[in-house]
């Protein structure tokens, strides 16, 4: 266990020392009541983060499970600097920058000295960044269970159709672009083009991706648990590297699109953006060696509707998102226990379906 947490934890200390050094000299009446404060804060932001991305964690690891030892340590190191501090703390300022034409350093400086004009200006462009995050998840969702080969069902009457529709060209975007525009018919008139777009550019990130990883990784062969095998011109395996690093940008963009719940959420409870870093990044670091122990555990193999759960809780995450966008508000508490929910959900099931495979094979 501390092989895989081991540095989360260490991670967690230093976070909440930095976030008790920050409350107890920072504010107007600075000092042990505010280190509390903050403290408490940074831990409830840390566990909000957890429970909103656990299903992250889950496809992480479904995709993260071909490759070699390399690209999980890049994905641990390289990846999880730009999930804290690029997602989560340089992504925000940018919107405000260039929505409000402001300066990157002025609007750091707002964030540091008037962080509820700066929440109040990251906060009016939330449909735009519902509509991006939205579709993009919304694909995620569909493409897992809009496929023709797959033929692990968990919720069999729905997942039959799903799959059977996959024969349909382009059936997830078609479905993503309906969803955009039904939000799109219930948003301001002023804000419609610039909702659409952010929406269109999730869709064009998500084939964007897969693209560049099949380019990069040929035409891989699948191997009996279903991960890519691509080979060189000497019929050595070389696509755990190539498709690694396409993969690589697809785990980043996906993280990107749950680090926005997380980040907007983050803002209801608290308007310091430093305390809301710390916080965000504790559970950006354990979503991380949740992914790793997934994998090295073999849990996915283990828990055979695991995954199923995981992008059913990616797909309600999409839904609220793009609700969210028109205006509805949907507490996080909320969004966090239907991802939880569907994860407990998929292990019972799991456990059941292996007991009653050891019954018929007994």
């Amino acid at each position: 266990m501390w092989k895989h947490f081991g540095f989360s934890i260490i991670f967690t200390i230093i976070c909440l020392a930095l976030s008790a050094y920050w409350g107890y000299t920072h504010g107007p009446e600075a000092g042990v009541k505010t280190m509390l404060t903050a403290l408490t804060v940074t831990a409830i932001l840390a566990v909000m983060e957890v429970s909103l991305s656990f299903d992250n964690a889950v496809v992480n690891a479904s995709v993260l499970r071909g490759w070699d030892h390399f690209w999980k340590m890049l994905f641990l190191t390289v990846g999880i600097v730009i999930a804290v501090f690029g997602m989560r703390l340089i992504f925000p300022v940018v919107i405000v920058a260039v929505t409000a034409d402001m300066g990157a350093m002025e609007v750091v400086n707002l964030a540091l000295n008037d962080p509820k004009s700066y929440s109040a200006k990251l906060m009016a462009h939330h449909a735009e960044i519902a509509a991006f995050g939205g579709a993009f998840l919304l694909l995620v969702f569909l493409n897992f269970f809009l496929d023709e080969e797959k033929d692990t069902h968990w919720f069999r009457f729905l997942e039959r159709r799903l799959a059977h529709l996959a024969s349909v060209p382009a059936m997830s975007v078609f479905v993503a672009l309906i969803a955009l525009l039904v939000m799109a018919a219930n948003i301001a008139e002023e804000t419609r083009l610039a909702v659409v777009m952010a929406g269109i550019w999730g869709i064009v990130v998500y084939i964007g991706v897969q693209v560049l990883s099949h380019l990069l990784g040929g035409e891989p062969e699948i191997d009996e648990n279903g991960n890519a095998i691509a080979h060189d011109s000497n019929g050595a395996p070389t696509g755990v590297v190539k498709a690694g690093f396409g993969g690589f940008l697809y785990l980043e963009v996906l993280d990107a699109s749950f680090s926005f719940d997380g980040v907007i959420g983050a803002f209801a409870i608290t308007s310091d953006v430093v305390i809301i870093m710390l916080g965000l990044a504790i559970g950006a670091m354990f979503v991380r060696s949740m992914t790793i122990y997934l994998v090295d555990k073999g849990t996915l193999d283990a828990y055979i509707y695991l995954e199923h759960g995981a992008h059913y809780a990616i797909g309600a995450l999409a839904f609220i998102m793009i609700a969210s966008g028109t205006g509805l508000h949907i507490p996080e508490v909320i969004t966090g226990l239907i991802g939880v929910a569907f994860i407990v959900w998929a292990v019972i099931a799991s456990i059941q379906y292996r007991k009653q495979q050891e019954k018929l094979n007994s």
